[in-house]
């Protein structure tokens, strides 16, 4: 490798990011990261661990950590409020001795906390730990409130906890947001194209005429469903310590009622309680969530792919934008690169939730200790990886929904062309009235024929049908035989507000 590309000359940027995420998509994901990062657990971690601590001070059992007073829970709450990114960085020069990055945490807390008496108080001597890490002496070395940061507790009960909230907070605060944004495009883009009619295709051929509106309302419909579906998934937590049993616990104050007090804790956390576990928290609720992921932005990859096509056949054009260029070689080119972005991006990110839903839900025995520590921890580090690759998806087909301009004189072309989709309903109506073999009948007068609108019309004139029925057959054309699909698409929105209330 040159000198010039060797990696000691490059600082870390968005210019030299291994992940296009924190690089050339940074703007565009940037909401995720201090959830999902590296920061973002650490903050979760803390709020678990303080949370923790304050649970324990309620126990009247727990005589060695009493009620804490305003001031001491107001600075407890303050290291949760004022966390910062020195703190992480803090954490992680505990981690580079510890070699555990849970255990840095508890011993970040700890040394945050020996500055305040009252917290620190008849604390253990901890400069007397064999590991060598150095905390300053408090006078007073007896009751060690301060060993009870992370009693009791397996790495795996503040992990779970922080994961959880995590997700629970990506996906409100910044995932479902954007999500309801696209539903709220499509549903707008059903409406005001209600009346606008398509030819249908089916398996690539002419079919039924729609509308357009109709069309984009489906997609509205299909992922309302879906967002419904993870709004509703449980997130779950457990708390109940190496093996799930509350061993430990149990060991040290055996009269205090653990599984209840657990079960409290975890739903103070605004998370639902799992009560039957081994050492790790199961992940079935995360491999739900993550199903429920592959299957919306499965449905949006379908509506990109139609996007594209329509685009392709010239029923939607692009605004065009001063200075961009679409073709380095083809002036004229205006390519629909929001859908393929986001279909590309798709892609990606299922592929990452479909290994975390097949991985996470499969362990080892109790102890798991060896899977969790190599596989499930590492994978749970890329859960952000998955949603900012969504979030980007997303973004970019708001984008290109945002440029597209409905072109109906090419869709009424279409149409024009296509007479012989009325042989459906004209040998519905002859079934009506009892005309043998009506099917038979336009078989012959329609398939793999140029059929227009005279050669139908001469068709319907010498039908022997009700003088009502020929009228109304009469009065038919590609772009009035749509069904309901205008009322469909008109009231889209009343049926995904059904379907997400």
């Amino acid at each position: 490798m040159s000198k010039i590309h060797s990696s000691n000359n490059f600082q870390l940027s968005t210019l030299t990011t291994l992940s296009p995420l924190d690089g050339r998509y940074r703007e565009k994901v940037q909401d995720l990261a201090p959830i999902m990062g590296e920061y973002g657990l650490n903050y979760y971690r803390v709020i678990v661990e303080i949370k923790w601590l304050l649970k324990l001070s309620e126990i009247s059992e727990i005589a060695e950590v009493p009620a804490f007073s305003d001031d001491a829970k107001a600075y407890l709450q303050g290291l949760i409020d004022d966390f910062s990114e020195d703190d992480v960085k803090e954490i992680k020069n505990f981690e580079r001795i510890t070699n555990h990055d849970v255990k840095a945490v508890e011993y970040f807390l700890k040394q945050k906390c020996q500055s305040n008496a009252e917290i620190a108080k008849d604390s253990l001597d901890l400069q007397s730990f064999s590991i060598g890490l150095a905390f300053p002496r408090h006078p007073q070395s007896h009751v060690m409130v301060l060993e009870f940061f992370h009693f009791a507790c397996t790495s795996e009960d503040i992990n779970n906890l922080a994961h959880a909230l995590m997700l629970k907070e990506a996906m409100n605060s910044v995932i479902f947001p954007v999500m309801d944004k696209i539903i709220k495009a499509l549903c707008t883009m059903a409406k005001d194209n209600a009346h606008i009619s398509m030819l249908s295709r089916t398996h690539g051929q002419p079919a039924s005429p729609t509308t357009l509106g109709k069309e984009m309302a489906i997609f509205a419909v299909r992922l309302s469903r879906e967002r419904k579906e993870l709004s509703q998934v449980e997130i779950l937590g457990k708390f109940a310590g190496a093996v799930g049993n509350y061993n430990a616990h149990l060991s040290a104050y055996p009269d205090v009622n653990w599984h209840g007090i657990a079960q409290e804790f975890v739903q103070s956390l605004g998370l639902s309680f799992n009560p039957y576990v081994a050492q790790i928290e199961t992940h079935d609720y995360m491999a739900k969530i993550f199903h429920s992921f592959i299957q919306f932005n499965n449905i949006l990859i379908d509506f990109d792919r139609d996007v594209w096509g329509y685009i392709s056949l010239g029923y939607f054009k692009q605004i065009t934008k001063a200075g961009e260029i679409g073709s380095s070689t083809m002036p004229h080119k205006v390519n629909p690169i929001d859908f393929e972005n986001s279909e590309g991006n798709l892609g990606v990110a299922n592929g990452g939730f479909s290994h975390l839903s097949m991985k996470l839900p499969i362990s080892r025995w109790q102890a798991r200790l060896a899977l969790r520590d190599l596989t499930d921890s590492t994978v749970l580090r890329n859960m952000g990886v998955n949603f900012g690759y969504s979030l980007l998806a997303y973004k970019s087909t708001l984008q290109g929904i945002g440029k597209l301009q409905v072109n109906e004189v090419r869709l009424s072309e279409d149409l024009d062309q296509c007479w012989e989709v009325l042989a459906e309903p004209i040998q519905t109506v002859m079934r009506r009235y009892g005309v043998p073999e009506p099917y038979e009948k336009l078989k012959a007068l329609t398939r793999g024929k140029a059929i227009t609108k005279e050669s139908i019309r001469d068709f319907i004139e010498g039908l022997d049908i009700p003088q009502d029925a020929k009228i109304y057959l009469l009065k038919l054309t590609p772009h009035t035989y749509v069904g309901s699909a205008v009322e469909l698409a008109r009231t889209v929105e009343h049926e995904v507000n059904n379907i997400l209330n």
